[in-house]
């Protein structure tokens, strides 16, 4: 089962996924996790080691984050109004992800 880790020091949730993404697949995988109501998808990015998909949340944006050298999958906010919204942004990922 994924688990999500509010990291309050680096104003970011750490995201472990039950099985980490490929690069050819994080696309896919990020429409899946994004699949919330409450989730507008914006632009989709790729790059040599890091992958990121921009979303909007409560009208805040944020960014879900892949790194393929680390295997990493974070979500963190652009901005202050969004970065308050972490948390609510985490226990909302968390209720979706119960259902």
């Amino acid at each position: 089962m994924t688990q999500l880790q509010l990291d309050n020091q680096h104003n970011a949730i750490i995201i472990i996924p039950s099985e980490m993404p490929n690069d050819d697949d994080f696309e896919l995988w990020a429409q899946l996790f994004l699949h919330g109501s409450e989730i507008v998808m914006g632009e989709f990015a790729t790059g040599a080691d890091r992958h990121q998909c921009r979303f909007t949340y409560a009208q805040q944006s944020f960014n879900l984050n892949f790194e393929h050298y680390s295997n990493s999958v974070w979500i963190n906010g652009e901005g202050i109004e969004a970065e308050h919204l972490l948390a609510a942004l985490a226990h909302y990922f968390l209720t979706l992800l119960q259902q």
